[in-house]
């Protein structure tokens, strides 16, 4: 007898993701993708998912993985408009159960599953299996999580670190940030460390001593990059440089000596740049400490969705 399989999604700022799991298994089959600005909130993009792919029972359980802070019943995306009620999704979608966790809780639960073939080596090392794994990843945000080991298994810990304070490390940064200063007041690392804060970048410089133009898209400014137009490349190169830096700094605070996971839609769009870049330099670049980070090892996750193999877990039948 055919059972219910188990809906996921992965909503970010810009697109939600969705599949199904059948039921025994912790495989997402049929995923789509969906832009968020055609829908009015998740439970119709979600019925727009479930009407397209039409499986023959209707899920029961779901588990969304979404950029922004949980808090309680009420769910306001930090990165789009969206703001919903979890009872009332489950509700409408007639589910017995729905879980909603932060984005990366959902991705860092999928780091201890990655095969080899989803991810690459950034940055060689011997991992310390008693120590947290810093994830990492540059999106339409910048998401931070913490994956603790917890007896013979993990526990994720979501983080708000991608709207800590951008510092700077060299006095080009500064220039960089002092631009971006006057405009937003408050420069978190998300505001440079995104694909949005890649453009603010290119904005920055591109402004030399005049009030800084609107930000190109993101993709424009990596299309640039690609044929060699020196501003953004220099653009690209500082993001690399300054996520180093910050991935150090969070490495540093959350004695992630298991190792750092990079996850996003940024980086892996970017991979030969991004391998020659001075991320790895800037990492271990702390002084007195540098010996500390020295032997953590870093990772690229290039699995397509890496969030669908946590939210997997979070659909099993009890």
């Amino acid at each position: 007898m055919t059972q219910a399989p188990g809906l996921i999604a992965d909503i970010g700022g810009t697109n939600a993701r969705f599949a199904l799991v059948p039921t025994g298994t912790t495989e997402a089959l049929q995923p789509l993708t969906l832009p968020c600005a055609n829908f009015a909130g998740p439970a119709e993009a979600a019925e727009a998912y479930l009407k397209t792919v039409n499986p023959p029972i209707a899920p029961n359980r779901a588990a969304f993985a979404v950029a922004c802070p949980i808090l309680g019943d009420g769910v306001s995306m930090t990165n789009h408009a969206w703001a919903f009620s979890i009872e009332t999704v489950r509700c409408r979608l007639g589910l017995k159960r729905l879980d909603v966790v932060n984005d990366f809780i959902a991705v860092a639960l999928a780091v201890p599953l990655l095969r080899p073939a989803d991810q690459e080596r950034i940055k060689d090392g011997q991992a310390d299996p008693a120590a947290p794994i810093l994830v990492l990843g540059p999106g339409t945000g910048l998401g931070v999580s913490l994956l603790v080991p917890l007896g013979s298994g993990w526990n994720a810990i979501p983080t708000e670190g991608g709207h800590a304070t951008m510092p700077a490390a060299t006095e080009d940064e500064a220039r960089i940030l002092s631009i971006l200063r006057r405009r937003h007041g408050h420069v978190s690392a998300e505001r440079v460390l995104s694909g949005p804060g890649l453009a603010n970048i290119h904005a920055a410089l591109s402004s030399a001593n005049r009030p800084m133009a609107e930000p190109l898209p993101p993709a424009e400014v990596t299309h640039l990059a690609a044929h060699g137009d020196p501003v953004a490349v220099q653009a690209q190169n500082h993001f690399f440089a300054m996520l180093g830096t910050y991935a150090g700094n969070l490495a540093l605070s959350s004695g992630a000596r298991g190792g750092v996971a990079l996850a996003g839609g940024v980086l892996p769009r970017l991979l030969p740049a991004f391998r020659a870049s001075a991320f790895t330099q800037r990492f271990i670049e702390k002084g007195r400490f540098r010996d500390y980070l020295s032997p953590i090892p870093v990772a690229l996750m290039t699995h397509a969705y890496p969030a669908f193999i946590g939210l997997a877990g979070l659909v099993k039948e009890d």
